[in-house]
This record gives C-alpha cells, sequence and structure tokens, in this order.
C-alpha cells in the first residue's frame, strides 16, 4: 500500500513538473534564438543577432557582424521591456531602449550621446520565423533623415 502511494505521489510530481515545464516554454519570449539577416551581400559579410533571456522578463541581444573585408564586431545590451535607456556594450557612449508595441512589435530607441539617432520598430512575424526592422533615422532636430528595411530569418 505504501509503495502504491510513494509511487503515485512520484508520478504526479513528475506530471507537474513536465506541465510545468511546457507551460514555461510556450510563455517564453518568442523572440528568444538566433537570427540572421537576410542579405544579398557577398561573403564574408553576415550579421547575426541573438535573443536569449535575461533576469525576469528580459532580454539579452548580442549581435555579431562580418563586414565585406572580413573585420568582426560584436555588441549588444539588455534590456527588460520598459523603456528605460541602458548601456550597449561594445559601443562607446550608446544606449538603448526597448519598449512593447503590442505581442509582436517592439520600439527600440537608440541613443549616442544623449541623442536618439535611430528608431527601430521590430516586428516578429505570425509563424515566429522571421523578424522585420523597420529603422528610422533622425538628424539632431529629430527629423527623419532616412527610412531602411531589413529582415531577419531564425536559424536556431
Amino acid at each position: 500500500m505504501r509503495n502504491r502511494v510513494l509511487a503515485a505521489s512520484i508520478a504526479a510530481l513528475a506530471a507537474a513538473a513536465i506541465a510545468a515545464t511546457s507551460a514555461a516554454a510556450q510563455s517564453a519570449n518568442p523572440r528568444f534564438g538566433v537570427w540572421q539577416l537576410q542579405s544579398d551581400a557577398p561573403p564574408p559579410s553576415k550579421n547575426v543577432m541573438t535573443y536569449q533571456a535575461h533576469g525576469d522578463g528580459g532580454m539579452a541581444v548580442t549581435v555579431a557582424s562580418t563586414n565585406a573585408r572580413g573585420q568582426e564586431s560584436e555588441w549588444g545590451y539588455v534590456t527588460l521591456f520598459d523603456g528605460v535607456f541602458r548601456p550597449v556594450r561594445g559601443q562607446e557612449n550608446a544606449d538603448t531602449a526597448v519598449e512593447i508595441i503590442d505581442e509582436n512589435s517592439t520600439r527600440i530607441l537608440n541613443r549616442r550621446n544623449g541623442r536618439v539617432y535611430q528608431v527601430i520598430i521590430n516586428t516578429l512575424s505570425e509563424d515566429r520565423n522571421t523578424i522585420d526592422n523597420e529603422y528610422v533615422r533622425l538628424d539632431e532636430d529629430g527629423k527623419i533623415t532616412r527610412v531602411t528595411h531589413a529582415v531577419y530569418k531564425r536559424i536556431g
């Protein structure tokens, strides 16, 4: 009798652990993973973004790139999606703030030397395998000087 109760208790705990793990995986930010810029630039040009969990509900972003001459660079930042500016690692006098627009989109504000010079609208596709970025460049007066677009595909 005791063995049956013990076995039933263990089975119930295992089922609860599996359910909790499954729920946590479903609630994880769908942006977490590795994303590569879709580009016509010939190798060695490459741009890869990695999004990872950070703290309680935040995200750590790392961007690793290689330019046409083969020079590599890496930079990154963390966000809690609260619109607060935080330092950018690997870029002098730079900080970034991220805020949620809706379940698929975020607004990223890039600032250098205290001036916002770029706003990025980052939109995750419905199938969760593509990120579209609209880059809005601003001059010293906050006027739009250029808008460009980039597409990242999930690779991991």
